[in-house]
């Protein structure tokens, strides 16, 4: 048997491989509480984020690279690729191939998601989508 927190991350990746923000509602309560400047707080601000994320990255795709659940919590690493052939978090569209990482923490309350932390690695997407110049590796010092 799988443990409900474990079932909640599986909802989060299938809602990701299948592009389906309407999953949410299986695993993101709605006074849901999200410590990430692009997301707004409760369920259907989770939703309308991740609407606008697969119209930017309409072929993403999510690993779950690792979980761990500690007492309350469950955190993930995942990597997300795509290709950045929409808007994206106010960015045109590329057309370029797009790996984005997170390490994400959630909180969980009576079987659902209620708070949410994450890592994400965006200096280096906004690089891969041309947003950013590449900083590339420091010069040796003669």
């Amino acid at each position: 048997m799988t443990a409900p927190e474990r079932q909640l991350a599986d909802l989060f990746v299938e809602m990701t491989n299948t592009h389906n923000p309407d999953l949410v509602d299986r695993f993101v309560a709605e006074d849901y509480l999200n410590h990430n400047d692009f997301v707004a707080d409760g369920r259907e601000a989770n939703r309308q984020f991740w609407a606008a994320f697969f119209a930017g990255l309409p072929d993403v795709h999510v690993t779950m690279e690792d979980l761990i659940i500690s007492g309350d919590r469950v955190v993930g690493r995942f990597v997300y690729r795509g290709t950045h052939t929409g808007d994206l978090l106010g960015i045109p569209a590329s057309g370029k191939p797009v790996e984005m990482r997170s390490i994400d923490i959630w909180r969980v309350r009576d079987g659902m998601f209620v708070e949410h932390w994450d890592e994400l690695n965006l200096m280096q997407m906004f690089q891969q989508i041309g947003a950013l110049p590449s900083l590339g590796a420091p010069q040796a010092r003669a």
